[in-house]
């Protein structure tokens, strides 16, 4: 497994907060090898290591479908977790508070879970995701409780125009008195893009004001393609 602690104190955290803060995401390029890519994809057929699973088209979510892991999550899922709620907690703390938002957010992922849990959020979050062709995912939010940490990550498994084609990942925000603004990010096999959940702080003529993000996945026209969601709160 490429990834590990030392692999994130190596990147310019700075640089990445302030895409956050000026785009609502930023990319963490080639965070997991190809062969750790392949063994995460690889997981999908099973069923030990996953507690649901979830038919886009039958809740009008898109068409394609995702299983959510159980607890224990797997190895490399727990490691990304832990390691990168850390380094992203400041900044949520940051936003929370120029947002005017009482909460604040633990230095540790596991204080962060004891709260979702004594709010009666304690099914595990993370999950594994298959489109085929024709498959998208429509504009959504992750949200599973009151309990919510406002950023969340997603790493794509597979490698455009070699496993797939079409499928880009698509992120849009709501702004006030405005029309929408989309982005599409182009990320290859092994990034991992850390984006927005619901709200991020703007900064106006005025002061601070928020807008409100949403996420999906374009129509697939080819292949198949796989990505890991890497959800920091736990659903009720």
């Amino acid at each position: 497994m490429s990834m590990s602690p030392s692999r994130l104190d190596t990147l310019d955290w700075a640089d990445l907060e302030q895409q956050l803060d000026e785009h609502g995401c930023a990319v963490i390029r080639a965070l997991l090898s190809s062969e750790s890519c392949d063994r995460l994809s690889a997981l999908y057929p099973q069923t030990e290591p996953f507690r649901a699973q979830v038919i886009m088209a039958r809740h009008g979510f898109g068409r394609g479908e995702y299983k959510y892991f159980r607890y224990p999550l797997p190895a490399t899922v727990e490691r990304l977790r832990t390691a990168l709620y850390p380094r992203l907690a400041p900044l949520a703390n940051r936003w929370y508070q120029r947002m005017n938002l009482p909460i604040e957010f633990p230095p540790t992922h596991a204080e962060f879970l004891q709260r979702c849990h004594a709010a009666g959020q304690l099914r595990p979050t993370p999950l594994l995701l298959q489109y085929g062709p024709q498959d998208y995912n429509c504009l959504h939010q992750d949200l599973y409780g009151e309990s919510v940490f406002p950023l969340q990550v997603a790493i794509l498994l597979s490698e455009p125009g070699l496993d797939f084609t079409g499928g880009e990942f698509v992120l849009t925000e709501q702004r006030p008195r405005m029309q929408t603004r989309p982005q599409v990010l182009d990320l290859k096999k092994g990034d991992a893009l850390i984006f927005a959940v619901n709200q991020r702080p703007v900064k106006g003529t005025r002061g601070d004001y928020r807008v409100t993000m949403r996420h999906g996945v374009s129509r697939l026209h080819s292949g198949k393609r796989h990505t890991l969601g890497i959800i920091f709160h736990d659903a009720s």
